[in-house]
């Protein structure tokens, strides 16, 4: 059984994203000197996620009788509280959900879109410039239209078992009392990885208290997020496109210190999350599911893997040379296509079908040889060419996978853009930067990028969940994501090799060492028995960095006895657990 988008055909011009180098985002050296999780084994229900706080509301309402819809509700108003910079109700999401009853896969996309009021000029100056990524990001001009509480209302209405209300309890308060701040908020906080946090007033007050940075262990209260998110409780999603939260939200976009944005009350009150149909493609004899357009994470983790399929993986070692090899190759022709192609399929034609036809990924596999190809074109029958847009995804976000007891299955990417998103604060929630996105040009002065600025429209993003069925599509086998900016496909792609061609469980997958490719350097994960490949790699032509790929995947597996095996990132703060 197979869930296709339907053929489009292309309209309009797609691009290439920029992808912002690792000397412009820092991240913690979580990377190095980690030690391996343990996969955790259960045999009802199973949420794996960012942050224990988090796990422990999601495993409360799973416990209680509640679906996985309902416990990804509890996980995310949590997140909100002990993981602010990723996640929180001023961002987007895109869900992946398996319906148990129903045999069947659904997708929710809750993106954010850009305000009515926002043109294809929105971050060019007075010369028509583009500015650079750090001066777009922060302040009210980069945030779009928030998704995710409408998505994960649409999904509730659907799907959910437990009262709505319940599902915000724990981290209201949670938010009262305080948490202690962990130490991956403390190192973030203090590596300004985004300067926009000492430069925001509600955000700097908070995250720097006093005037210093917040410390690893101290007690750490949000009223304002328990006051904000009592409102959604009771009022429901509404509380935030309407109301007191709306009208500050607005006034916070509209009169920021930084930028100021065109986000307007009648953005908030017409936003809607949609239900799409997921992209699917046999892989061996597994069907692997992720999400369609805007996000690019589904078509470009299926292409990698429909190259690599005509390659005999399981042969290869996980930190061989070959295999190095081969996925940056077959990760540069999919990002290849991806650039080119990928947009919010509302505005633009997108060709699915043809780009994730076998025959044309065999032909893809073909330009593949013993040495580094450099920059791969889009391919032949997906012409014309056109220039690379300027847009930037930087890594940040977070991910949850869910089974519950019922066996139904969720996997969500969930973010705010960048880490601390545009440092816009408001009822203790920071809000995205995720038009950023876009492209930061309308054009290369000839042709429209597709994935420009225009009204109402959802940028393009790499937030791949996934879940992988059987090869009839009626068992759910796999559920994983990860955030990692423009990296998601790559290290989601890579758990998938894992667990299908490996046969290692979900938690060792995860722990494999990272290679990546964007279409444009090797990447080798510093720390890892991987990087030891990198003279190898640059006597077939690679160029190779070593640097740390701070990934934060996270998944469940259902074996055939219907044993859960749930596995978190060792390189983040987030754990498996059930019962």
């Amino acid at each position: 059984m197979k869930f296709w988008l339907p053929t489009i055909i292309a309209a309009g011009v797609l691009s290439a994203c920029s992808p912002v180098s690792e000397q412009e985002v820092r991240e913690p050296e979580a990377a190095t000197g980690f030690s391996d999780k343990a996969a955790v084994t259960t045999n009802k229900f199973m949420v794996a996620a960012a942050n224990p706080h988090a796990v422990d509301a999601g495993y409360e309402v799973l416990k209680r009788g509640g679906s996985a819809v309902d416990a990804a509700i509890a996980v995310q108003a949590m997140l909100g509280l002990v993981e602010p910079q990723s996640s929180g109700p001023g961002g987007g999401a895109f869900i992946l959900y398996w319906d148990n009853d129903d045999k069947k896969l659904y997708s929710v996309d809750a993106r954010e879109t850009a305000p009515m009021a926002a043109t294809e000029k929105l971050f060019l100056d007075e010369k028509g410039n583009a500015p650079q990524w750090i001066d777009a990001v922060v302040g009210g001009r980069s945030v779009g239209t928030p998704g995710v509480l409408r998505g994960l209302e649409l999904a509730h209405k659907r799907w959910g078992k437990a009262d709505w209300e319940s599902l915000f309890s724990n981290a209201i308060a949670l938010s009262k009392q305080g948490f202690e701040v962990s130490s991956r908020l403390a190192k973030l906080v203090e590596m300004e990885i985004n300067p926009g946090v000492r430069k925001m007033p509600a955000a700097s007050n908070y995250f720097f208290p006093d005037g210093e940075p917040l410390q690893a262990g101290s007690l750490l209260k949000n009223p304002e997020y328990a006051k904000s998110l009592s409102l959604i409780a009771e009022q429901g999603a509404d509380a935030l496109y309407t109301g007191e939260l709306a009208d500050k939200i607005v006034n916070a976009v509209q009169n920021s210190a930084i930028e100021p944005g065109v986000l307007s009350l009648k953005d908030l009150s017409q936003y809607q999350a949609k239900l799409r149909k997921p992209v699917c493609n046999g892989y061996r004899e597994y069907q692997v599911c992720g999400m369609g357009p805007p996000s690019s994470g589904g078509i470009t983790t299926l292409q990698t893997l429909g190259i690599l399929e005509n390659f005999d993986l399981s042969e290869l070692e996980p930190n061989s040379e070959q295999f190095a090899h081969l996925f940056s190759q077959a990760s540069r022709l999919a990002y290849a296509d991806r650039n080119q192609w990928i947009a919010d399929p509302d505005f633009v034609g997108i060709p699915v079908e043809a780009m994730l036809k076998k025959a044309y990924l065999s032909s893809r596999a073909n330009e593949i040889s013993d040495n580094d190809m450099g920059k791969a074109q889009p391919g032949i029958q997906l012409q014309p060419e056109y220039e690379q847009d300027i847009a930037y995804e930087l890594p940040n976000t977070s991910h949850v996978s869910i089974v519950d007891a019922d066996g139904n299955v969720l996997s969500m990417t969930t973010s705010i853009e960048m880490g601390f998103g545009s440092t816009v604060m408001v009822g203790g929630f920071l809000l995205n930067n995720q038009l950023t996105d876009f492209s930061l040009a309308p054009g290369n002065g000839k042709e429209k990028f597709a994935n420009r600025v225009e009204p109402g429209k959802r940028p393009r993003s790499s937030m791949a969940p996934a879940i992988v069925l059987n090869e009839s599509g009626e068992q759910v086998l796999h559920a994983v994501g990860s955030p990692g900016g423009s990296r998601i496909i790559n290290y989601v792609t890579q758990t998938l090799i894992g667990l299908l061609d490996w046969n290692l469980n979900v938690q060792e997958a995860i722990n494999l060492g990272h290679v990546t490719n964007r279409n444009d350097y090797t990447s080798l994960e510093k720390g890892r028995e991987i990087s030891e490949l990198k003279v190898k790699l640059e006597k077939r032509g690679h160029e190779v960095k070593v640097i740390n790929l701070n990934s934060g995947l996270h998944g469940v597996s259902i074996n055939p006895d219907g044993i859960l095996i749930g596995g978190a990132d060792p390189r983040r703060e987030g754990v498996a657990k059930g019962e």
